[in-house]
């Protein structure tokens, strides 16, 4: 089984005004069913007001994060999935329920994690 990214940023998600606490019940509801399918690994967003920063091997902390990389931001739920079919099927119910298409990336398998 592989485990994969479903993931939004902040911009694409744009909900008419009466819709949010819709778009809240219906993200959860999916998200219920996936811990009841025993598939969620974890999910969450960014919280967008904490900045990042960028740590360097010598712990030194810089603020901000790469300047050259978008930004990161957003919401995101990890599944731990049998197949890429599943993981389309998935993220088709959180686009639904969010109201915004999601990116789906699978993460490399390495066997020490």
């Amino acid at each position: 089984m592989a485990k994969y990214l479903i993931s939004f940023p902040s911009a694409a998600m744009k909900v008419p005004g009466g819709e949010l606490e819709a778009v809240g019940r219906d993200a959860h509801a999916v998200i219920r069913d996936a811990k009841e399918a025993g598939v969620y690994v974890f999910g969450g967003g960014i919280d967008e007001s904490v900045p990042p920063v960028l740590v360097s091997a010598d712990g030194s902390v810089a603020e901000g994060g790469y300047p050259w990389a978008p930004a990161l931001n957003g919401g995101f739920t990890v599944l731990e999935l049998p197949s890429s079919k599943e993981a389309v099927a998935w993220a088709a119910r959180i686009a639904k329920a969010c109201r915004c298409d999601q990116e789906l990336r699978v993460f490399g398998f390495d066997p020490e994690s």
